[in-house]
């Protein structure tokens, strides 16, 4: 078995997790909107996550980054998962994909 190709898949199935979660002031989800900084999956299949929120009194910062870390858990092949929260780099509408620039008629 090729861990290495686990982790990939298991890091794309985590991305299509975070792309149904969604920012509650802004109709993007926080993976296009540039809140993840980064997904790290060992060969336990133990997932972290480092994100951000928008603003740090942000109205979710209790409740989002438990039901990231609730819907990473679901998926069969995560055997624990953890989000770490940081506002260091802050989050800037720069971080945003092109499509959620699009979504929001910034482009």
């Amino acid at each position: 078995m090729n861990t290495e190709l686990d982790t990939a898949e298991l890091g794309e199935k985590i991305v299509k997790v975070l792309k149904t979660i969604f920012d509650p002031e802004i109709p993007v989800d926080i993976y296009e909107l540039g809140l993840i900084y980064d997904v790290f999956v060992n060969e336990d299949s133990e997932v972290k996550i480092l994100m951000t929120l928008t603003t740090p009194n942000c109205p979710v910062a209790e409740t989002l980054p438990l039901e990231v870390e609730e819907k990473v858990k679901s998926l069969d092949m995560v055997k624990d998962a953890e989000v770490e929260i940081t506002f260091d780099p802050p989050w800037s509408q720069d971080l945003m994909s092109e499509e959620a620039k699009l979504e929001l008629g910034m482009l």
